[in-house]
C-alpha cells in the first residue's frame, strides 16, 4: 500500500472512526504508516513544524539522536523495545520550534494494513520552549486483518513552558496484540495532557505511559476511558515520577467491562518536596463475566508530599 486511495472503503471508514481526517482538512499536518511504511507525510504550508519519518529525522538530524533518540525510554527496558531498537528506525519524528503555537491538531495514524504483521514503531516528538501543539494520533488495524502485533515506543519532550496534548484512539481487530511503551519528560512550567480512549474489543493491550516531571511547576494529565467487551484484555495504567518541588500530576481512569477483563495500574512517586498528585479509578461492570482490578501505589519519598487516590468498582443500584 502506497497510499491511503489503495485502502479498503472499510479501511478508510476506520481511519475515520479514530479521528484521523483522509482529506486533511482542518489538520496542520498528517502521518500516516501502514504496516512498517509511511505512505502520508504532509505539513500545511507556512506551518512551522517538521513532520518526517524517523528514520529520515535521524540523518538529517544526526545532532538530535545524541540528544533525544532512546533516552526517554530505555532499549533494554524489556523485549518490546529491544526489538525495537536492533531494527530500522519507523515511526513518525515531530518537532515545534521555540515560541511557535501550532492552533489546529496534527494528526498522526499508524495502521496495520496486512495479516500477521509485526509492526515496530518509534516516535520521537519534542515541543521547544514556549512552543504548543494538540496531536490526534489513531492506532486501528484494517477490517480485514485478524491478527497481528504492534510495538509502539513513543519518547515525547515537552520543553521549558510547552504545552502538548496528545490523544490516542484505538480500534484494533479481535486478534491484535498491542505493546505501547511511551515516556514523557516535561521541562518547568510546562505541561503535558494524555487522553486515551479504546472502546472496542482487542486481545490483548498493555501499556503503561509514564510521565517524568523534572522541571520546577511542570504539570501531567493522564486521562483514560476504557471499554471491555467479553474477550478482551485490556492492562493498562499510568505513571508519574515528580522529581522537583512545585509539580502536579493526575492519573484518571474510566472504566466499563461488558464481559472482558481490565486492569488498571496507576502509580505516583513523589520524589520531591512539595508535590501534588492524585490518582482515581472508576470502574463500571456490566456484565457477569467481566472483571476491573484497580491497582493503586502512591510512593512519597519525602514528608510533605501530598500524594491521593481514590478507586470504585462496582454496578450501578437498580
Amino acid at each position: 500500500i502506497k497510499s491511503t486511495e489503495q485502502l479498503s472503503a472499510a479501511g478508510r471508514e476506520r481511519l475515520e472512526k479514530v479521528g484521523i481526517e483522509l482529506s486533511g482538512e482542518g489538520r496542520s499536518a498528517s502521518f500516516i504508516q501502514v504496516d512498517n511504511n509511511p505512505i502520508q507525510v504532509s505539513v500545511e504550508k507556512e506551518t512551522p513544524l517538521e513532520l518526517m519519518n524517523t528514520a529520515e529525522a535521524a540523518r538529517k538530524h544526526p545532532e538530535l539522536v545524541e540528544k533525544y533518540w532512546w533516552k526517554a525510554v530505555a532499549p533494554d527496558t524489556d523485549k518490546y523495545t529491544a526489538k525495537t531498537a536492533l531494527e530500522r528506525e519507523q515511526g513518525y519524528f515531530i518537532r515545534v520550534r521555540a515560541g511557535h503555537k501550532i492552533s489546529s491538531p496534527l494528526q498522526a495514524c499508524v495502521y496495520i494494513g496486512h495479516e500477521d504483521q509485526l509492526q515496530r514503531v518509534h516516535n520521537i516528538v519534542i515541543v521547544e520552549e514556549g512552543a504548543e501543539l494538540n496531536i490526534i494520533s489513531g492506532c486501528a488495524s484494517d477490517p480485514g486483518v485478524d491478527s497481528g502485533i504492534h510495538i509502539g515506543i513513543s519518547e515525547f519532550y515537552v520543553e521549558k513552558g510547552g504545552r502538548l496534548s496528545f490523544t490516542m484512539i484505538h480500534s484494533w481487530s479481535e486478534n491484535i496484540a498491542v505493546r505501547p511503551r511511551t515516556v514523557t519528560i516535561i521541562g518547568e512550567d510546562a505541561q503535558f495532557t494524555s487522553n486515551y480512549i479504546c472502546l472496542e474489543k482487542v486481545k490483548d493491550v498493555q501499556m503503561c505511559p509514564t510521565t517524568r516531571l523534572v522541571g520546577k511547576g511542570a504539570v501531567a494529565r493522564l486521562n483514560s476511558i476504557l471499554v471491555a467487551p467479553e474477550g478482551a484484555h485490556m492492562d493498562i495504567g499510568g505513571k508519574s515520577i515528580l522529581e522537583v518541588p512545585g509539580t502536579k500530576a493526575e492519573v484518571i481512569t474510566r472504566a466499563i467491562s461488558t464481559g472482558g477483563t481490565i486492569i488498571n495500574r496507576g502509580l505516583l512517586a513523589g520524589m520531591s518536596e512539595g508535590v501534588r498528585a492524585h490518582l482515581e479509578c472508576n470502574g463500571l461492570m456490566l456484565g457477569e463475566k467481566g472483571r476491573i482490578y484497580a491497582i493503586p501505589e502512591l510512593d512519597a519519598h519525602t514528608g510533605n508530599a501530598e500524594l491521593s487516590h481514590e478507586a470504585a468498582v462496582g454496578r450501578i443500584a437498580p
